[in-house]
Formats: C-alpha cells, sequence, structure tokens
C-alpha cells in the first residue's frame, strides 16, 4: 500500500461558539451588578441601543407563562404559584414592589418650590432661608470620615518635634496592615530610611503610646499588652498569660493558673479583661459600608396560601433598538465600511434585547421550579429543606445542568423567610436509616446546631452522642460527619463546651 497525499471529504457534528452564543451564555451567569456595568459598555459602543426609561413592565416571551408550579399551602393543601406574567403581554408584573419613579428635571414651575436664577446662569431653589430640607448623599459623608492614617498623622505632628522622627514615624504609618498591626521587619525599615535600627525602635515606642490603643503593635501579644498597660492592668500574671495565649486557645486553665501562679477564678477574671480588649485596633476606623442585597427575584405571599413569583424590575436592564435612528443612518452611508459597521451594530443590538429577554425568562422559570420543590422549607423551615441537585431541577424543565449552574450563581431570592441564594436550595442528602426519608446535609446541620443549643451544662453531647440521637430520629449518619458538620459551624468540641457551660471559663 502505498502511501501518497490526498483529499477527503468527512461530514462531522461540531458545536461552534458563535460570538452571539457566547454573549448569551455569559450574561446568564452575571450578577445584577454586573450585567447593570455590562450594559453601560454596550450603551456606550452601540449608537443604535439606547435605555428605555419609559417603559415600567419587561416583556417576556410566551413560555414564561408556563412557569405556573404547585406548592403547598400553610393547611398542608396544593396551591399555585403565579408567575409575574400577565395580560395578553406576558409583561411582568410590580405590583407590591412600592418602586417610586422621580423624575430629576425641574423646569422653575414646580408647585410649592420658588425658583430663582443666579447671575451665573445657574438655578438654585429658595426653602424658607435652609437647607435643612436637602437630601443628604451617603457618598458625601462616607467621604468626609476621618481615616487610621490621618487620625496618627495629626497625633504625629503634636506627640514629635524632630523632623526625622517625623520622617520615621510617618514611614511606620504607612507600613501598617487593616488591623492595625506593623507587618514589616524594624531591621528592613531603618536600612530602607538609612538611620540606626535604635532610633526606629524608640520612635514606634513613641507611637505606641497614640490611640487607640495597641496601634503598631507586632503580635496580637504586644497588641493586647499595649491595651492593658494603657488600662493599669499589665502586672506579673497577666504578663505570664499573654505569653502563652495557645493555651487559652486550647482554655487549659489548670495549666493557666499554673504558669500564671494564681487561683482558677483569678485566671476566669483575667480572662474576662482580654476578652473587653480589640485584637484589631483599627477596626474603629473602619467606615466600609455593607452593600445591600437586591434580589433577582421576589416571592410574595398571597391571600388563601399562595404564592406569586416575580422577577425584580430595579434589577433587569431596560434596553431597545433604536429603528428610526438606524433607518436614518442607513440611508446615509457612503460606503461599505460604513454600511458593515451599521449593519453589525444593528445586529448585535438586537441580539443582545433577545438575550436579555431569554436571561429573564430563564432566571424566572429555574427560580419558580427550585420553590416548587423546595416547597415545604417556605412553610416549616430549614427542617423541611428536602435533598436538591443541578439535575433535579435541569429535568424537570428541561434545560442542561451547566445552564442552571449558571442561571443560580449570584442570584438572590426575596422570600417571606428571607433573601437565600438560589444555591443555598440545592443540598446534598443524608440517608435515612432503615431506609427511611433521605435528609437534606442543610436540615441535618441545623438539627445539630438546635441539639447543641438546647443542652445541659451537665449533660454534653459528644459527637458520638449526637450520631447516636440523629439515628434516634431516623437520619443515618456517622460519627465523623457529625464532626465535620459541626467543624464547619464553628462548633467547639465537647470538651470546650463542657468547660465553657459548667463556668470554669
Amino acid at each position: 500500500m502505498a502511501l501518497t497525499p490526498r483529499l477527503d471529504l468527512r461530514q462531522t457534528q461540531l458545536l461552534v461558539m458563535t460570538p452571539q452564543l457566547q454573549q448569551a451564555i455569559k450574561l446568564l451567569q452575571f450578577s445584577s451588578i454586573e450585567l447593570t456595568e455590562y450594559i453601560e459598555t454596550q450603551l456606550e459602543q452601540n449608537p443604535l441601543l439606547e435605555r428605555d426609561e419609559s417603559v415600567e413592565t419587561v416583556d417576556l416571551p410566551a413560555d414564561a407563562a408556563d412557569n405556573a408550579t404547585a406548592v403547598a399551602r400553610s393547611d398542608g393543601e396544593p396551591t399555585s404559584v403565579d408567575t409575574a406574567v400577565s395580560g395578553d403581554d406576558h409583561s411582568i408584573s410590580d405590583d407590591g414592589l412600592d418602586t417610586e419613579f422621580y423624575d430629576n428635571v425641574f423646569d422653575g414651575e414646580s408647585s410649592g418650590s420658588d425658583w430663582q436664577t443666579d447671575p451665573l446662569g445657574g438655578q438654585w431653589q429658595a426653602r424658607g432661608g435652609t437647607f435643612d430640607d436637602h437630601e443628604s448623599n451617603p457618598g458625601e459623608m462616607v467621604s468626609g470620615q476621618i481615616t487610621l492614617q490621618e487620625h496618627l498623622v495629626s497625633q504625629l505632628a503634636v506627640e514629635i518635634d524632630d523632623p526625622i522622627d517625623r520622617v520615621i514615624g510617618v514611614h511606620l504609618i504607612d507600613m501598617l496592615d487593616e488591623s492595625g498591626y506593623l507587618s514589616a521587619d524594624i531591621a528592613q525599615i531603618a536600612e530602607v530610611l538609612g538611620c540606626p535600627v535604635e532610633r526606629v525602635e524608640a520612635v514606634l515606642h513613641r507611637l505606641q503610646d497614640f490611640d487607640p490603643p495597641g496601634i503598631f503593635a507586632r503580635s496580637l501579644a504586644e497588641c493586647l499588652a499595649l491595651q492593658l498597660d494603657e488600662r493599669g492592668l499589665l502586672n506579673q500574671p497577666m504578663q505570664a498569660m499573654l505569653a502563652h495565649l495557645p493555651l487559652i486557645a486550647r482554655r487549659d486553665w489548670p495549666a493557666l493558673a499554673r504558669l500564671c501562679g494564681v487561683g482558677t477564678e483569678k485566671v476566669m477574671e483575667m480572662m474576662a479583661r482580654i476578652r473587653s480588649l480589640n485584637p484589631k485596633p483599627a477596626s474603629v476606623f473602619d467606615y466600609g459600608f455593607a452593600a445591600p442585597v437586591t434580589p433577582d427575584v421576589i416571592m410574595r405571599a398571597q391571600p388563601g396560601g399562595t404564592w406569586i413569583i416575580e422577577l425584580n424590575s430595579e434589577t433587569l436592564p431596560r434596553v431597545l433598538v433604536n429603528n428610526h435612528y438606524f433607518t436614518q443612518i442607513s440611508r446615509a452611508v457612503r460606503n461599505r465600511e460604513e454600511k458593515q459597521f451599521v449593519n453589525e451594530c444593528f445586529q448585535s443590538a438586537n441580539w443582545l434585547v433577545k438575550s436579555l429577554h431569554q436571561r429573564a425568562t430563564t432566571i424566572l422559570k429555574v427560580a419558580s421550579e427550585i420553590i416548587r420543590q423546595q416547597q415545604a422549607f417556605f412553610v416549616n423551615g430549614v427542617q423541611s429543606l428536602r435533598p436538591l441537585v443541578l439535575r433535579d431541577i435541569a429535568d424537570a424543565i428541561g434545560m442542561h445542568e451547566s445552564t442552571v449552574s449558571r442561571v443560580t450563581s449570584n442570584k438572590f431570592v426575596a422570600t417571606p423567610r428571607g433573601i437565600y441564594e438560589l444555591k443555598y436550595f440545592f443540598t446534598h442528602g443524608v440517608g435515612g436509616s432503615s431506609g427511611g426519608e433521605v435528609h437534606s446535609a442543610e436540615s441535618v446541620r441545623d438539627r445539630i446546631r438546635k441539639m447543641i443549643s438546647a443542652e445541659p451544662p451537665q449533660a454534653i453531647l459528644s459527637d458520638d452522642a449526637l450520631a447516636d440521637a440523629l439515628q434516634n430520629e431516623g437520619i443515618d449518619i456517622a460519627r465523623r460527619t457529625v464532626a465535620k458538620y459541626r467543624e464547619a459551624m464553628r462548633i467547639p468540641s465537647s470538651v470546650q463546651r463542657r468547660r465553657e457551660k459548667s463556668g470554669e471559663l
């Protein structure tokens, strides 16, 4: 058989990831904040896209109306879930959201306002000679807060006069971490500044007297010692206790009492003083505001035990394609490149709008099926949370598991029991003893937490005892699994809990 080059025709099937398909997949896994940023970028790049400010409802494809599912009413009878699609256009309802829209346009003729024009051409509103009615901006208030560095520099300017020591002090302030500890090595700082190590040490000791107490410490023990010294409580037994912090973590009170040369009651008093200290002195200057979670899906109870599931209109971007502008510029194009650019923009805009509609429909469909399968949770609580995996939802709605995974990532639902991430409702199962009902891992963890909270000081439950108690309740679980769940919930061991609850702390 001769080896010669030749041409063959073969027919194969390949999955080609077109740019449009990649965009649709990317939109699915975006959170509401990421989606807003992406839409803003598209509005800047595509001249045929514009923000629709006049529409308060978002149209969904007709298949969104197929999301009616069954849930349990408080009395156990099955009722229906109504998705937020109503009417012939299947638009999302905003009923019950209590949202208001304010037009930030002032024409000078608004009732109750006295608009005047200044010589510079601007406008201002007279409100009885006071500006107390002006709404404050939280961002402006945050920017006015003094930082830790500013607080320390102001003290440095008062307490230290020598210019060289001030330079060393400013450098040490810049080397503080977010907790207020000095993480850099003194020898390295002295080498960088070109001064003796003893001088840097002397400046550091002066800075350690600054407010807040415990600042510029190089370890946890030194931080606590500085705060105790500021209160006049740093005696010999306290120094011995700070030198053996690992024994405190292990709650080995007899060993601490022996090393400190005091009784157990005195050790308890010293521990109470240590607990009153701040291990992170810089935290008092942490003005960060926790961003509230904006739910993507809203679940509301209706009279008669039914549920309404709707998309949150605040998280849905409203964009549309400007067909009138497309018609105008299509007539004005002069060459092939311009025509190709306009057509690409038009196709991209249409596909983006279509992808946003598909994203909204998919989120609503997945959330509705999750709520249907976890109906007992919303009635009875976490103890009724059933095992659920991505495959269960994917098979029920006819989608792939990867699609369900993307939809449930960074998406939140507001329920009568609080705001939960959609991923929360997916939990593995723990088998029932003697082939009984399978329990979700989250409900088992909740049961362990409640059993430990209710245990008396005289009868602390070990991991073996917890496993036996769960076995008696029909949950087939091993001791090591109980220990793993307990450690994941940051619950101390039975020995540590016995010491805490028996008053030996």
